[in-house]
């Protein structure tokens, strides 16, 4: 099998029927699984997809066991050559072929992570979905201080402002969200996403491990995707969202030093 696809839900009833639908068109021409893990979700999420998509094969988890742990569940039991970590909030725009994606991949062995160009409604560069650099702790604080709504070009350099993401280039990191990640990879790690993680930086993490296996890292404007951001955490509130990065934050600091 070339491709498993693995989506991770939280109460994501509103926008799940949307992106299935459009991971099954992208993946015409490729053999693929498509899986989804429910972490727990109570809005119906779990019986809409089996009455819309009855053959896609659901993993339901009784609580929420968080982003790392909740993927790593859909690992397991994956079979594909490429695993694509894909949000609920995605979809992939009409006539894409991810075969494309498999067949770059493929033609490029010492990358290890992959991510696609994701993109607005308006189908420009999403800004918010870009690739970026390592964080640097000074800029973690920064964001948790909120200090960007007064100085708006302070993290430009985090954030890759200065790229062109109309080309191809290695980067640090890429986005969890819409991310191709190699199997020799996930095996040299026993996992995808440090366990460690409950939500954010796993992705970041993974990209570093990458790194760390001599693997490149590297975004292709080969496919395309449409990204939502962030539907499932905006329903939590701020206290829940600053609670989760600053413990997140501080893990990945003090395991990479």
């Amino acid at each position: 099998m070339q491709l498993s696809v693995i989506t991770l839900t939280y109460n994501s009833a509103n926008v799940i029927v949307e992106q299935l639908r459009s991971v099954r068109h992208a993946c015409e021409g490729a053999s693929f699984e498509h899986m989804v893990v429910d972490n727990g979700s109570a809005d119906g999420t779990i019986a809409l997809i089996r009455k819309e998509f009855p053959d896609i094969r659901v993993i339901e988890n009784k609580k929420n066991l968080g982003f790392a742990v909740g993927n790593n569940v859909g690992v397991q039991v994956a079979a594909g050559e490429f695993v694509l970590f894909l949000n609920p909030d995605m979809r992939f725009p009409v006539g894409e072929r991810l075969s494309k994606w498999i067949d770059w991949m493929r033609a490029h062995s010492d990358v290890g992570i992959s991510g696609c160009k994701l993109v607005n409604e308006r189908g420009g560069v999403n800004l918010q979905a870009t690739p970026r650099r390592f964080p640097r702790p000074w800029e973690i604080v920064a964001i948790l201080l909120k200090i960007p709504h007064l100085f708006p070009k302070i993290l430009d350099s985090y954030l890759c402002r200065d790229r062109d993401f109309t080309k191809e280039q290695t980067v640090d990191s890429v986005r969890g969200s819409c991310m191709l990640v190699r199997r020799e990879l996930i095996e040299k790690l026993g996992h995808a996403f440090d366990p460690r993680y409950f939500f954010w930086f796993e992705d970041v993490d993974l990209c570093r491990e990458a790194g760390r296996f001599g693997m490149k890292v590297v975004y292709t404007p080969t496919v395309s995707c449409f990204d939502l951001v962030g539907q499932s955490v905006k329903k939590k509130n701020l206290w829940w969202k600053q609670k989760q990065f600053t413990k997140s934050a501080v893990q990945y600091f003090w395991k990479w030093k």
